[in-house]
């Protein structure tokens, strides 16, 4: 994988959590999410209008609504009720940091120890960077489903949006139209909330135009490039990069442990790259 594309998709990636925090002050979820969605599709259609390109190839349209539906719409719903429901960040990305073994298991049957060793070396060091979140961790069967939820829409929707040769652009559009529907669907499941602070903006703004769109279109065009297992086990240093944001912008210092455990991740990752994946 080129470096640069991988270590801007992981900076932006990680950045997502704190604006996050940032608009759920001021929105409730699926407000912010709603928001965040309109902001991405009309970004996505002056880029079609450019393009002269709104939707993907005829006959797999309901091939990308479905994944969109899956990893854009579906994963980002259930990311949110599994933190409404009272799980922590912290529990929360060390459930989803199965999703790199999950994706091996399913994709590659014979994958050398050497990759086993990676991932699990990287998941220790998610653990180790998440760890103050875990001890403070109050797990509630609800928010323990709706995590496993969004764990099951990531892992098979990027399995899925593998299999789509086409440009980034030409299917995202459709896809966050597909978010947006689901978001719009389920306002009526919680007390609506909605605040009109200038940060509230500023995040929807960098949520919808930022991630949804200059993330997901490098995430999309890695997906298409590499070895899924390598592209998903990137993931794993996201929580790191959140940190390390967190330390430069709002003066929260990392602890040691988590600067050990980013070490892991990256001495883990290293080891996924390096072993040959099976075919």
């Amino acid at each position: 994988m080129n470096a640069w594309p991988t270590a801007l998709f992981v900076l932006l990636w990680s950045s997502g959590a704190i604006f996050s925090r940032w608009g759920l002050d001021h929105a409730s979820p699926f407000v912010l999410l709603a928001l965040r969605f309109g902001v991405a599709l009309a970004f996505l259609s002056l880029l079609g209008w450019r393009e002269r390109a709104w939707l993907p190839a005829p006959g797999t349209r309901a091939q990308v609504a479905g994944t969109g539906l899956l990893l854009v719409g579906g994963y980002s719903c259930t990311y949110f009720l599994a933190l409404d429901q009272g799980l922590t960040p912290g529990a929360l990305a060390t459930i989803l940091g199965v999703q790199p073994i999950a994706t091996l298991l399913l994709q590659e049957r014979r994958a050398p120890a050497l990759r086993w060793l990676g991932l699990a070396l990287a998941l220790i060091g998610l653990v180790l960077v998440v760890l103050d979140s875990l001890l403070r961790a109050r797990v509630s069967a609800a928010g323990v489903a709706w995590a496993l939820a969004a764990l099951g829409c990531i892992t098979l929707g990027t399995m899925a949006q593998k299999r789509i040769a086409q440009p980034p652009t030409r299917v995202l559009a459709l896809q966050c139209a597909v978010a947006l529907a689901l978001c719009v669907a389920l306002l009526p499941t919680q007390a609506p909330r909605f605040d009109p602070h200038p940060m509230l903006a500023l995040s929807v703004l960098w949520l919808g135009a930022v991630i949804s769109v200059g993330a997901t279109v490098l995430l999309y065009r890695l997906l298409r490039a590499g070895n899924l297992v390598n592209v998903t086990s990137l993931f794993y240093l996201v929580p790191g990069g959140t940190a390390l944001l967190d330390w430069w912008l709002l003066g929260n210092r990392m602890a040691p442990l988590a600067l050990l455990g980013l070490g892991l991740v990256v001495a883990g990752l290293v080891l996924v790259f390096h072993a040959r994946p099976a075919r």
